[in-house]
């Protein structure tokens, strides 16, 4: 197994990387199906050691081949295998056959799946279907996908659990369930995002030994966010050297947004903070963190002063939608400073779209289905494409979270996988604003500050969650972590 490659690929993408590297670099087709067997054998073995016996699910494909090397693997290894199979190996073509007829020769045993069969296996190994998938999943195979996810224990998948789209991470009807899986050659953008999360488990990587390059030849703008190390302080550094972020929200009843986006944009390192809000919480929002600054602002007109010394801005937290909101809105994003719209900024632009380079979107998926005029289905049906399409109309970065948060900027597409689902509480995007706005105003580029804080914040909800678990985790939790992961 290997450390997790940066780049993901879509499935066409796999397959001329399998193309080349099978037609153009010489590596027989049968010989990389044997090293995905042996790699996935291998994490097998690693993962559970005491394992005696291996039950290995076939479907009609290449992922089948792999499926029919692993069962002889585990049979040489002195493990007691069957292999369940969809589809009769006899009609296997190409290399998966000649798989398929290498553990026939030494006597393995295949059984045709019925639902009814009483399967005790101490492993399951998932080599029903691979990557190809674009339609939903029926028949015996959609029986298969149930039987496993029913009545077996550990669940190893082959390059992708089965039923999972390979493009998107949507279940097509049904998918298994694996407690791992092992990606081969390209890893695929789709284990990484939306429905996946629940589905993969823990994603281990093999190469194949493909030669490195076999993936120059197959540029791909996706891929994976990984933390980077903040740029040490010099020991003269001032509060003015790290920038001034100014948060426009809080409208009635909605306080704590702006609250908690401004702590977070300090916690992260900016050197001041500012909060442009109703005049009724002015002179309370600071109460218990006395270092951000609140000024009650009534019209456009006062805000125009506080936008002249900020160099960043956020708009949206708390903001609401009335006149007031849509007042203040109009101000702030027609300034020239870099700006962070989150929550009611969002529908606020969803109202009157318009474009500009400088500027890091936050939606969630309503917001995107809003600003894109779709459902919210439909952004989930292909998160990559929403959240290219809402950069291409709107410019700047945009951001589309949820599991495996997607960033999106002019030339690339970023995927995150930090974070936990007891981020589903209130507040969490208004953290995740200041968390990106702090980045932003101490000189990240806007990709940057995008990316690093999408992962930092999942990361410090990780962190946050180790002692006392996910549910009932607050948004304001994540405050002594963040700044533990900007120093660290």
């Amino acid at each position: 197994m290997y450390k997790l490659p940066i780049k993901l690929y879509r499935a066409a993408q796999v397959r001329e990387l399998d193309r080349i590297a099978i037609q153009e670099r010489g590596i027989p087709g049968f010989e990389l199906m044997s090293r995905a067997g042996y790699a996935v054998f291998q994490c097998l073995r690693n993962k559970w050691p005491y394992a005696r016996s291996v039950a290995v699910f076939c479907g009609s494909g290449n992922n089948a081949g792999d499926g029919y090397i692993i069962a002889r693997l585990a049979m040489d290894a002195g493990l007691s295998v069957t292999v369940y199979c969809v589809w009769d190996p006899g009609r296997l073509t190409g290399d998966a056959l000649a798989a398929y007829q290498q553990f026939a020769e030494v006597k393995g045993t295949v059984v045709q799946f019925q639902s009814g069969l009483d399967i005790e296996a101490d492993v399951t190994v998932d080599a029903l279907l691979g990557t190809g998938l674009d339609r939903p999943v029926t028949g015996a195979y959609a029986e298969a996908i149930a039987f496993i996810n029913t009545h077996q224990k550990h669940v190893i998948a082959v390059d992708i659990p089965s039923g999972l789209n390979a493009d998107t991470g949507n279940v097509m009807a049904c998918a298994v369930k694996a407690e791992c899986t092992v990606s081969f050659i390209g890893l695929k953008q789709g284990l990484f995002t939306g429905q996946a999360a629940d589905y993969c488990g823990e994603i281990f990587y093999a190469s194949l030994a493909v030669p490195d390059d076999v993936f120059e030849a197959v540029p791909s703008r996706t891929v994976r966010v990984i933390k980077t190390r903040m740029p040490d302080r010099e020991r003269c550094a001032h509060k003015g050297h790290y920038g001034h972020v100014l948060i426009v929200g809080g409208d009635q009843g909605f306080s704590g947004a702006a609250r908690m986006a401004g702590e977070a944009a300090l916690r992260v390192g900016s050197g001041l903070v500012s909060i442009a809000t109703r005049p009724e919480h002015a002179g309370l929002m600071n109460m218990n963190r006395p270092e951000l600054m609140c000024h009650g602002v009534r019209n456009a007109g006062q805000l125009r002063s506080l936008l002249e010394k900020a160099d960043v801005i956020i708009v949206g937290p708390g903001l609401g939608q009335s006149d007031w909101a849509s007042e203040l809105f109009s101000v702030a994003v027609n300034s020239q400073k870099p700006l962070v719209i989150d929550a009611d900024g969002l529908n606020l632009l969803a109202r009157a779209p318009f474009a500009k380079p400088n500027w890091i979107l936050t939606p969630h998926p309503g917001e995107a289905g809003r600003l894109l005029q779709c459902s919210t289905a439909e952004v989930q049906q292909d998160r990559f494409a929403s959240a290219a399409a809402m950069q291409a109309k709107f410019g700047g970065v945009a951001i589309l979270k949820g599991a495996g948060t997607l960033i999106a900027s002019e030339h690339e597409l970023a995927v995150s996988t930090s974070g936990n689902p007891g981020m589903a509480s209130g507040g969490m995007g208004d953290v995740l604003a200041g968390v990106i706005a702090g980045l932003l105003v101490q000189g990240l580029a806007l990709k940057d500050a995008a990316q690093q804080g999408v992962h930092i914040h999942g990361l410090a909800a990780d962190l946050a969650v180790e002692k006392d678990g996910e549910r009932g985790l607050l948004a304001s939790d994540l405050m002594d972590p963040l700044r533990q992961l900007v120093n660290s």
